[in-house]
């Protein structure tokens, strides 16, 4: 379902651009902000010291109050009117802005997952990530490994069922998995594991509906603003960043419309500041700290951005905050080898940030073909200046940027994870958040899960809040395509073969054997089939499907010195498992245990 189904009042103006606007970007703005620089050193990090606000009133320290990182006024704007089109003048020089050019040399020196989290926490445009199922009623004290499931499997059927043999924990309907068309032959017991004995099954357990509207389509008038606000949160949360005129216009009038109430609620709740003006609305998130596994794509083709295509990204922004409205293509290339010429461009970095910035709308139409250089882009500076959340100048280096950026007090950061992450460990937390989390673990995820439309499901290792529209996440599993049907049988199986039974240690996070995981890709490739790229190259089957599970949060890495790094799997990885079996009989497989001493 939309999250904007909703969405009442939306207009559209059919005047000047699709948006309304007219004219460059800052006009018709409620508030416009002005910044003092001060003259400083050679070599000095430069910093605003206050900001002027339309109105005359002044504010000082605006780097912490201020969305963006730039001032206004540092290109001659009536140099710039004067050229054609209003393009900047030929000798008009476009100064970066010293906190983001700062900015671009760290994104260029870190380390992949360095620079992912690095990007969080300066821009903060990440979107939330819930698993998508209703919660499953039962004991808070239970764990997750022996709690209610909620399997949800892929809707392609199998080519074939295993002739003889099965799963440890629970046989699943061989008939609702998927088919991957391919040459592969169909599979019988699968050559990567010894059969086990059959044994009877537990009652199957029927799939998860997933798509729930968020409200009755007969709701009274009084729950339309109820209703509207929900839909705006939520709106805020999935996409940061929402334009009048870009791909979630129509839920924008719903944030004008409620913008004081969801300002005091997500300041209250996860202390995130809402800038709403007349064509854009900026939620400012927080970082998530280190290891967070968010990262940004190529809009095109779904590429993480490398350090480098960062770095890029962020000497672009440096430049454009302050560009005229109009800028040709080949001075912008210019001016970022210019202002950092030590930041050499790989053509895939340069294209992954320029598309990354025209999907934001910062930048216009790009040109394509190899007369681009020549074309006129369409700069929007307001945009420019609201993507970065908070001043980099402020921080010493990345680390301390990173860690500055998920500072909180507790509650605040604990609801944070809980809006932001498929499930909070009480594990994973600081001894002050988890006490927290422990007295208001009942309060705590219902206040957002109201907010938000979700659904709180607590267990011993922690909680979660789950989507029932499976809307309020950048990444679904149950989901579509190959890699997404693969990765949830993956997970389904290395629940069925690890999870510990009642009495056994390791009710958190359980070792995966590395030989496991080759064995069940094996047996899913042999069953099931998959397309040539990943028939020629298991070593990507394994890659994708474990980088998608942990980005969901289901298994974390252990660091290993010059090896690859041992996985466990995380207790919230049962739910998509069928219900345990808690006396199964033992197989004879090789990965599987003996039966425990002391039971027949």
């Amino acid at each position: 379902m939309d999250q904007q189904e909703y969405a009442v009042g939306a207009t559209r103006v059919a005047a000047g651009r699709p948006d309304g606007r007219t004219g460059g970007a800052g006009r018709g703005t409620a508030a416009a902000v002005l910044a003092v620089r001060v003259a400083v050193p050679a070599g000095a990090v430069e910093h605003v010291d206050a900001v002027e606000h339309a109105d005359g009133s002044g504010t000082a320290g605006a780097a912490d109050t201020g969305p963006g990182v730039a001032p206004a006024g540092r290109v001659d704007d009536a140099q710039a009117a004067a050229a054609p089109h209003g393009t900047a003048s030929p000798g008009t020089a476009l100064s970066p802005d010293p906190g983001l050019l700062r900015l671009a040399h760290w994104f260029a020196a870190a380390t992949p997952g360095t620079a992912d989290d690095l990007c969080a926490a300066s821009f903060g445009l990440y979107p939330a990530r819930h698993l998508g199922a209703h919660a499953e009623p039962a004991d808070p004290d239970v764990s997750w490994w022996h709690g209610p499931t909620a399997p949800a499997s892929p809707a392609p059927r199998s080519r074939g069922t295993r002739a003889d043999g099965g799963p440890r924990r629970a046989r699943r309907d061989s008939a609702a998995l998927p088919v991957v068309r391919s040459g592969a032959k169909p599979g019988g017991p699968g050559k990567h594991r010894k059969p086990e004995r059959i044994r009877t099954a537990p009652e199957a357990v029927g799939a998860v509906q997933l798509v729930l509207p968020l409200v009755t389509q007969d709701r009274s008038g009084e729950e339309l603003p109820t209703a509207e606000r929900r839909i705006a949160a939520r709106l805020l949360l999935a996409h940061p960043l929402v334009t009048a005129s870009g791909p979630h216009a129509d839920g924008f009038p719903l944030i004008r419309r409620h913008r004081d109430w969801l300002a005091e609620r997500f300041d209250t709740l996860l202390g995130y500041r809402l800038d709403v003006g007349p064509w854009h609305a900026r939620l400012c998130k927080a970082g998530l700290g280190p290891d967070a596994a968010r990262r940004l794509e190529h809009p095109a083709t779904g590429t993480p951005l490398t350090p480098g295509g960062y770095a890029q990204l962020a000497l672009a922004l440096a430049l454009l905050v302050d560009a005229p409205e109009k800028l040709e293509h080949r001075r912008l290339l210019d001016a970022m080898h210019d202002a950092a010429p030590e930041l050499a461009a790989e053509p895939a970095d340069l294209d992954a940030a320029l598309a990354t910035l025209a999907g934001w709308q910062v930048l216009g139409d790009l040109p394509a073909g190899p007369a681009g250089d020549s074309s006129v882009l369409t700069v929007d500076r307001e945009l420019a200046r609201a993507v970065p959340a908070r001043p980099p100048a402020l921080a010493a280096d990345a680390a301390d940027l990173i860690r500055r950026a998920a500072e909180a007090e507790p509650a605040t950061a604990v609801r944070r994870l809980l809006a932001e992450t498929p499930a909070v460990l009480a594990a994973d937390l600081t001894e002050d958040r988890r006490a927290w989390l422990h007295e208001h673990r009942l309060s705590g995820p219902a206040a957002l899960a109201d907010f938000l439309g979700l659904e709180a499901e607590l267990r011993a290792e922690g909680v979660a809040l789950l989507d029932p529209a499976a809307e309020l996440t950048d990444l679904a599993l149950p989901g579509a395509g190959t890699l997404a049907q693969a990765t949830l049988l993956l997970v389904e199986r290395l629940v069925e073969e690890v999870r510990p039974l009642p009495g056994e240690p390791g009710d958190g996070d359980v070792p995966i054997p590395d030989a496991l995981i080759d064995g069940v890709l094996g047996d899913i490739t042999d069953e099931y089939g998959l397309p040539a790229r990943y028939l020629s190259d298991r070593t990507a089957l394994r890659r994708d499907a474990l980088d998608l599970l942990q980005r969901l949060g289901l298994i974390t890495p252990t660091p290993q010195p010059k090896r690859p790094p041992t996985w466990h799997l995380r207790p919230h990885a049962a739910r998509f498992a069928p219900a345990p079996d808690l006396q199964p009989t033992p197989g004879t497989g090789r990965h599987s245990r003996p039966t425990p001493l002391g039971r027949v």
